[in-house]
Parts: C-alpha cells; structure tokens; sequence
C-alpha cells in the first residue's frame, strides 16, 4: 500500500526517540511530536517527552492524561509549533499499531512507533488513524540530515500570546 502522508524529521530526532523507548524497556516509552504542517507533509521539529501514565500494564500500554496533553499544546505553543503527533515503542513487539493503539487514537495526529527487542532499539514506523478510525494509514518517513531543530522562529500569531 503506497501512501501520500509523509512525515519528516532529522537524525537527532530519530536517535532520541530510540533512546527514550531504550531507557523505558521493558515499558513503554511515549512523548509528543511537535512540528509543523507543510504543503509537502508534516515536520517534526522537537519532541517533548512524557510519563506513562498506564498504571497497571506499562510494558504493553501507555497512557496520556488530559494535563499531559494540555501541557504538550502548551509547550509547542511556547516553541512556536504545533502539536502534531505522539510517539511510543513497543518492547518486544514490531512496530505495528495494535488494537489498542487504535482504539485509543485520535484521527489526523501522526503516531510514530519504536520497537525495542531485548532493549535494542529497531524499526521505526509512523502511522495516522483513518477518518472512520477503522484502520491506522502507513505515513512514509523520511530522515532528514540537517533539519533545523534549535531556535525556530515562533509563527506570527505566538508573540500576541503573552
């Protein structure tokens, strides 16, 4: 199935992500995406990682909590981003959306997946949930070399925010 989502980011970016579900193993590690949207697909440009707050099956679940996801918005307020995606790894399991993942998703955030076999970061995957959220829609991923990620320019409509 070829796809026309895209989704970019740069190395760094990759490599810390691998690192958080690396540090969380054998939990589940998860974090927001903050970017932008462009006409030629969605960037990343910082993560903010967060707490899984899943209490009573962290290894095969991971929870975001509504002051989790406020603060996120927050935070890509302050950066001059947007909010558009989350990120998680699966330990010991592909990088493929579960059921749960799904049943748990919101339509068009990008949802990247990490899996860590025996603490060993692997496949790296991003996913968007379908309209109907019947079925997550495979997002190309492409990894940049030298994408800015330090001092972004806030939009224009962030400094009027005090």
């Amino acid at each position: 199935m070829t796809t026309d989502l895209m989704l970019r980011l740069n190395e760094e970016l990759v490599n810390r992500i691998r690192a958080h579900g690396e540090e969380c193993y054998p939990h589940e590690c998860c974090g927001a995406l903050l970017g932008r949207e462009g006409e030629s697909g969605r960037e990343i440009l910082d993560l903010l990682p967060l707490e899984n707050r899943h209490g009573d099956s962290p290894r095969n679940r991971f929870t975001i909590l509504p002051d989790d996801f406020r603060h996120a918005e927050k935070v890509a307020r302050e950066r001059g981003l947007d909010l558009v995606g989350w990120y998680h790894s699966h330990p010991d399991h592909p990088a493929l959306p579960s059921e749960f993942d799904r049943a748990h998703a919101w339509p068009w955030y990008s949802y990247i997946i990490v899996s860590v076999e025996q603490r060993q970061p692997g496949q790296i995957t991003s996913w968007r949930l379908a309209d109907d959220r019947v079925r997550f829609i495979p997002e190309r991923i492409e990894i940049a070399d030298c994408m800015v990620v330090a001092h972004v320019p806030p939009r224009p409509d962030a400094s009027a925010r005090g």
